[in-house]
C-alpha cells in the first residue's frame, strides 16, 4: 500500500529551521515547530525502529477508532492523532489520519492540531529524511491537493533509494499513475514485476488509462561451447582436412 531544486516546496523551505528575515538581524520561529525535544523526555522515536513504544502512545491516542476517525479519545481527533505525532513524528498511520482529517474538515489545520497538514508532513521528513513511507504520503498528499510538479520531486527522492524494493517500486508506481504520469508509472510496474510483486492494481489502473504494455521479453544469452583442451581452432582443422 505504488520517486530538481528542492526535496520540499519552496513554502516549506521557508518554514525549516530559523530564517533571517532580509535587512533584519531578528530571528523568526518556524511555523512547523524547530525542535523534536518532548517536555518529558519520552520520545521523539522513530515509527520504524522504536515499535516497543508503540502500545503506550497508541492505546491512550491512536486508537483504531482515531485512526478511521469515527471514534474520539480523549478530546478532537485532531489533537490526539497530533499527540501520537508528537510522540512519533513519523508515524506512517497517523501521517495518513491527519491528511485524511484535514481533507474532511477541509481545513488545513484541523481542529486540536498544533500545525498545518503540510507542516506535520514536513516534520516528519526532517526528522528522518530516510523514510522513503513518510515521503511517499507526502507526495501522495501534494497529487491529492494538485501539487503533481511538488509531488515528482518527492517521488525523484524516493526513485533513488528504492533498491529492490518491489514494494516501494509498485507504490511509487501507483502515484505516479496518480499524476497522469503513466511512462514513469510503467517502469515502477515493470520493476516491481521483476521484483516479483505480482498486483494487479497497478497494472489495471494503467490499462485503464491506456497505457499498459508487457515487459520485453530478455533474449537468453548465448554462451559459446568450450573447445576441448589440445582441439585445433575450426578454421585450422578444416584446412587440414582440406589438405591434399
Amino acid at each position: 500500500m505504488p520517486l530538481i531544486r528542492s526535496t520540499l516546496p519552496m513554502a516549506l523551505l521557508l518554514c525549516c529551521g530559523l530564517a533571517a528575515a532580509q535587512g533584519s538581524s531578528q530571528a523568526v520561529t518556524n511555523p512547523c515547530g524547530g525542535s523534536f525535544e518532548t517536555n518529558d523526555g519520552f520520545g521523539p522515536y522513530d515509527y520504524r525502529v522504536n515499535k516497543n513504544k508503540l502500545p503506550i502512545v497508541e492505546n491512550a491516542h491512536f486508537t483504531p477508532g482515531v485512526e478511521q476517525l469515527f471514534e474520539r479519545k480523549t478530546s478532537f481527533f485532531g489533537a490526539d492523532i497530533g499527540y501520537t505525532l508528537y510522540r512519533f513524528p513519523n508515524h506512517h498511520r497517523a501521517l495518513s489520519a491527519m491528511a485524511r482529517l484535514a481533507k474532511r474538515e477541509r481545513n488545513d489545520m484541523p481542529r486540536g492540531a498544533t500545525y498545518t497538514v503540510e507542516c506535520y508532513f514536513e516534520r516528519a521528513l526532517r526528522f528522518r529524511s530516510d523514510d522513503a513511507v513518510a515521503r511517499m504520503l507526502y507526495a501522495d498528499f501534494l497529487v491529492q491537493r494538485g501539487r503533481s510538479d511538488d509531488a515528482l520531486k518527492q517521488l525523484q527522492v524516493i526513485r533513488k533509494v528504492a533498491g529492490d524494493n518491489a514494494m516501494t517500486h509498485y507504490n511509487l508506481g501507483m502515484i505516479y499513475a496518480e499524476a497522469k504520469q503513466n511512462d514513469f508509472a510503467l517502469a515502477e510496474a515493470h520493476k516491481a514485476m521483476a521484483l516479483g510483486l505480482k498486483w494487479p492494481g497497478l497494472r489495471e489502473k494503467l490499462v485503464k488509462a491506456g497505457a499498459w504494455a508487457e515487459p520485453a521479453a530478455e533474449l537468453p544469452t548465448v554462451v559459446p561451447l568450450a573447445m576441448p583442451q589440445g582441439s585445433p581452432p575450426a578454421e585450422t582443422a578444416a584446412s587440414a582436412a582440406s589438405a591434399p
